[in-house]
Formats: C-alpha cells, structure tokens, sequence
C-alpha cells in the first residue's frame, strides 16, 4: 500500500529532525570550537620541507581521544539506516524546497560531495604501501580503506576483518588517515544544519520549536538536585507511579537519621 503524502511528510520531517539533534550535538564538539582549524583537518592539511636534499612531511593532529569522541557523535549521520543519516536529510530538505530550484540545487551538490569522500568511485586521497624486506610481503591501503579501518577497527567496533587487512599498517596510519574523514564530516553537518535554521527561521521549513534548542550536550557534569529522600526495609512496595502517595513503612530520610541518632544517645 503507498504511502500518503501525509505520511510522506511526516517521515521527512522526522528525519530531518533527527539530524538537526545530532548535527547540534556534532556542533557542540570541542573540535568544532575552532572552525579554521577544523576546516583544514577535513582537507588533510600537512606541511612538507625540504631541507639537504630530504623531504620531512609533518602533520599536527588532534589528541586521539578527542577525534575518537568526534567519531562516535558523527557515527550516526554515515550511517544511511539511521532516521538521522546526512542522506535522508538531505532528502527531507530536497523535499521541503521542491518550489525553490536554487535550494535543491545546492542540496543536490552537498549530496554529491558527501558520496564523493565518505564513498568514493575512485580514491583521491594517497595509498600507504609497506613492506617487510625480510619476508618481502607488501601490502597498500587507501587512505579512505585506513579510515574506516580505525573507525570500525579501533573505536566504535573491533571488526577483525578490517583489523587483519590494516594492521600492518600501524595504528597510527589508521589514525593519520581518519581524521580528515571525521573531521571533514563534522563541517559537512554543521555547514547544512546553519541552512536548516535559516530555512525554518524563513518558514520554509517547521520544526518542532524544541528541536532546535533542547539540550543536547552536557555542559555541567556536576550532578545536585533537591530531593524528598525517603527510605524502607527491603521489600517495602514502592508507589505504584510518580504521582503515588509513598506506602505504609517509608520514612523519611531525616526522620530515620534522627531515630538512629536517638537509639545512639
């Protein structure tokens, strides 16, 4: 049975809900603090000297840890299943701005370069090639093969057979290689996110209002909170929902600190 234009609508608009959620959540990362600097890591920037006839290559990276908290926020948005995924965004918007040609046009190319480098026809980047001169194997990776190595390998899953294809590479290679990737994803969501608001801000698009200002990072990890603190012997029923009056033999915390300190005395 086909779906309804109602239900069509419905579909699109929660999944472009759902990554605005996690591209706010993407644009709260500490990386994305400094935008330049998260702009040149997507583009693999590296300096290269020649000094006496040798050639240094260097490149300044971010702490792993750090990328690696990057990867797990980003994660969602590759993932084409996810109601949250980059693509069905892309799609919800398309969808939305079917009366706006210049729109859809700038969509459409974001949907391109995203294809191009999380999954590309032909490899633009630079394959790493090694060799064990004692046993003469050699082997050569892509650096988008080595990306993903580190990303399902190393972080977010322990998957052998991409472990066993790139461990001879070093971790460090894997990690070299996934950083451009992770970080040129972080850009790639916060950039449309921006032109999410301005379309909803313009009444193209109508998002829920909470959608665009809930919480979605922790900024205090300091937990306090007035309470009511009541405690009972084991097996006491507790109330049947939050609203419940507590049940016979619940007392309150301080009237059975002060019973206890009056059975001391």
């Amino acid at each position: 049975m086909a779906a309804s234009s109602l239900e069509i609508e419905q579909r699109h608009r929660l999944n472009l809900e759902a990554f605005v959620l996690r591209s706010r959540r993407v644009e709260e990362h500490s990386l994305a603090a400094d935008w330049e600097r998260l702009v040149a890591l997507g583009a693999g920037s590296m300096t290269v000297t020649v000094t006496g006839g040798q050639t240094v290559v260097r490149q300044e990276l971010p702490a792993e840890e750090l990328v690696e908290s990057a990867a797990a926020r980003v994660r969602p948005l590759l993932l084409e299943e996810d109601p949250c995924s980059y693509l069905k965004a892309l799609a919800a918007v398309g969808y939305f701005c079917l009366d706006l040609p210049e729109e859809k046009r700038e969509f459409k190319a974001k949907r391109a370069e995203w294809r191009a480098r999380t999954k590309p026809a032909v490899d633009s980047g630079y394959t790493v090639m090694v060799a064990n001169t004692v046993t003469g194997r050699t082997a050569s990776l892509t650096a988008h093969d080595l990306a993903w190595a580190w990303i399902y390998g190393d972080v977010v899953h322990h998957d052998p057979e991409r472990r066993r294809e790139a461990d001879p590479f070093g971790l460090a290679e894997r990690f070299r290689a996934a950083v451009p990737l992770i970080t040129w994803t972080m850009v790639a969501a916060i950039e449309p996110l921006n032109h999410v608001r301005a379309l909803h801000h313009d009444g193209i698009l109508a998002l829920r209002p909470d959608v665009l200002d809930q919480e979605v990072v922790l900024h205090s990890t300091t937990w306090e909170h007035a309470a009511q603190a009541l405690t009972a012997p084991p097996g006491t029923p507790a109330p049947e929902h939050a609203l419940s009056p507590f049940p016979r033999g619940w007392t309150s915390l301080q009237d059975a600190a002060s019973a206890q300190a009056n059975r001391n005395n």
